[in-house]
């Protein structure tokens, strides 16, 4: 589902992704893309495994049942909650929860999405993101369609967040089992759009740069970075996936 709590995900299925723009402003600093390229080109060359989410928004495929991920998720301020850590699990083969925790401020998020269509290359699931009950924050609802062949992935959809319904796209290239490309983008001025990438450093550990560019005002942009480990606690553990999986955006 990858969403990202700071910008509408992330990053598994849950990320890359929730809109963190409606609940608070945004600040940059594009050394942190730079420094993260770099990394990356050091350590990803001999990485294996499948790719999953987005930077900004939720995406329409699943966590599989039996995988939880565990992520740190490190951002600008401006796109939401500087340091967060989130838990995503697949409960069923049809649906997931994820929940975030920050600590600028102090808040508890919680998400699921629910696969009303499962069969590749037609997607389509439902299901609510940015949930504070702690912080008094409504849960905003979203219906997604995604098309997903081996190496593209194309994503439609929509989303009622503050009083007002917003559009959602995204595309993701898969190069193969670990490298991605990604872009992305989520209407509304408080919103942005993004390009970054997902290179899975082994089997279980993957890591999800991006650069944001806020919808009103393009020149400023934000940095975000997310490193996930997914542990394979019931299920088909010996499943080797072709897929791009999970919550961050």
């Amino acid at each position: 589902m990858a969403w990202s709590a700071g910008g509408l995900i992330e990053r598994s299925s849950l990320d890359s992704g929730a809109s963190g723009g409606n609940r608070s402003d945004v600040r940059a600093n594009p050394k942190i893309g730079i420094l993260v390229i770099a990394l990356a080109n050091c350590i990803c060359e001999s990485a294996f495994a499948t790719t999953k989410g987005l930077s900004q928004i939720v995406t329409p495929d699943l966590q599989d049942e039996g995988d939880v991920s565990t992520s740190l998720q490190i951002q600008d301020k401006r796109i939401g909650n500087p340091y967060e850590l989130q838990l995503e699990a697949g409960l069923t083969k049809w649906g997931e929860v994820a929940v975030f925790r920050g600590f600028d401020p102090d808040e508890w998020i919680m998400g699921t999405e629910i696969g009303i269509l499962r069969t590749e290359p037609f997607l389509l699931s439902v299901g609510f993101v940015n949930w504070s009950p702690h912080l008094d924050v409504d849960p905003q609802p979203y219906i997604e369609a995604g098309y997903y062949t081996e190496h593209h992935k194309f994503i439609v959809g929509a989303i009622h967040a503050d009083y007002k319904n917003e559009a959602i796209l995204g595309y993701a290239y898969d190069f193969n089992k670990t490298w991605r490309v990604q872009v992305d983008w989520q209407s509304g001025k408080e919103n942005s759009s993004t390009i970054g990438f997902t290179c899975n450093i082994t089997r279980d550990f993957q890591m999800n740069p991006a650069i944001y560019f806020s919808n009103d005002d393009p020149s400023r942009l934000m940095g975000y970075v997310v490193f996930t480990y997914t542990f394979h606690l019931w299920g088909d553990k010996g499943k080797d996936t072709e897929s791009i999986k999970p919550l961050t955006k």
